[in-house]
């Protein structure tokens, strides 16, 4: 039997998630069985746009549900409390300087689950997270990039 893959997340991450899944049940699987009966009163369903549309955000619907149900049953809580002090470790935000000169970047490394570049979170499977874990403030790291390794310097761990 294969293993489940386990989704690494905060507390918040999770309740994020919980909130999308309960309104995905109760508002919008309503809302497309709604769609799916104005569509079928058009006539033909052979010829009926309306009816496809809808039939197809209904399986993109359940899709999401059965997702959104697997990530949290399978959820693993990240806890900084047994994170030691100083290292990059999954939930903890790290400060990096792109060398030799280049600005200052902070990311909260989270799992995959939550991430979301455009708020400061990347995924732990990312390769910039990946090649931060472990390091403690000071490190010189290599990063391996589409555009070629670079080397950053870990200023601050949060």
């Amino acid at each position: 039997m294969a293993t489940e893959k386990s989704f690494y997340m905060t507390d918040e991450g999770k309740e994020k998630l919980e909130r999308e899944l309960l309104y995905m049940k109760t508002e919008k699987r309503q809302e497309v069985v709604e769609r799916i009966k104005v569509a079928r009163d058009f006539g033909d369903l052979s010829e009926n746009s309306e009816y496809d549309s809808a039939k197809e955000e209904q399986a993109f619907v359940e899709s999401r549900i059965a997702q959104l149900e697997n990530m949290i049953r399978h959820a693993v809580i990240i806890e900084n409390d047994t994170a030691v002090s100083g290292v990059v470790a999954l939930g903890k935000t790290v400060t990096f300087q792109e060398l030799p000169d280049g600005d200052e970047e902070t990311y909260t490394i989270v799992g995959s689950a939550e991430a979301d570049p455009f708020e400061g979170k990347i995924s732990n499977d990312s390769p910039m997270a990946k090649s931060l874990l472990g390091h403690e403030i000071g490190s010189e790291v290599a990063v391996a990039t589409p555009g070629g390794d670079i080397q950053v310097k870990i200023i601050n761990v949060e």
